[in-house]
């Protein structure tokens, strides 16, 4: 089997990754700095030493890498390229600031962008982090960076990676990214966000 390393897992399991991940090929190994979330390793984005190097096929990080300072962004992103195989492959989604910073333009700061399980969210959750989250004690909520399109694909090149594919889902006011810790084509690229990328509604 292959291992997905489930970083900043939180209370999801890998049935609430994405469907490529969701089939017996794949054991998942949960990651997370919150004990609470009963992960399987604990630990930061920033030190993952618990993680042998080498030793994941695939990493899945969803909403957390904008946790993260400016500045330790490189070093997260170092500590995946350490502990992904030589073929390994991550996939981070968070939000897109482009199409969050329309909603603020046009004075919808404070509106419900959509709904979730936790309750509305508003631009200004996505900006800087849940309010009700926070307010309630769980500052790891925090968000302290973010990221457009570009900067994302920018950000990832200059941290090692090696080729890439993103797409920004404005409906969702998301960004995604899948990218390889080797070169690889773009036939082999395209058919990887095909199967790890969420399916459009």
């Amino acid at each position: 089997m292959k291992t997905l390393l489930h970083v900043g897992c939180g209370q999801k399991r890998i049935a609430q990754t994405t469907p490529g991940f969701n089939t017996s090929e794949w054991k998942e190994l949960r990651l997370d700095i919150d004990t609470a979330v009963q992960p399987d390793v604990v630990g930061s984005m920033t030190d993952m030493s618990a993680v042998s190097s080498e030793s994941v096929n695939a990493i899945f990080s969803s909403h957390n890498i904008e946790h993260l300072y400016p500045h330790e962004v490189p070093v997260a992103l170092g500590e995946f390229l350490r502990v992904l195989k030589p073929e390994g492959f991550a996939v981070i989604t968070c939000p897109d600031l482009k199409s969050v910073c329309a909603l603020v333009a046009q004075d919808k700061l404070l509106e419900p962008a959509y709904q979730s399980p936790a309750g509305p969210i508003s631009p200004l959750d996505i900006l800087y982090g849940h309010r009700p989250a926070m307010a309630q004690g769980n500052l790891f909520m925090a968000h302290r960076c973010g990221f457009t399109q570009s900067s994302i694909a920018m950000t990832l090149k200059h941290a090692g990676f090696k080729s890439m594919a993103t797409v920004a889902r404005n409906r969702f006011l998301d960004l995604w990214a899948i990218t390889t810790k080797q070169s690889c084509d773009e036939q082999h690229l395209q058919a990887l966000a095909k199967a790890y990328f969420p399916p459009t509604p």
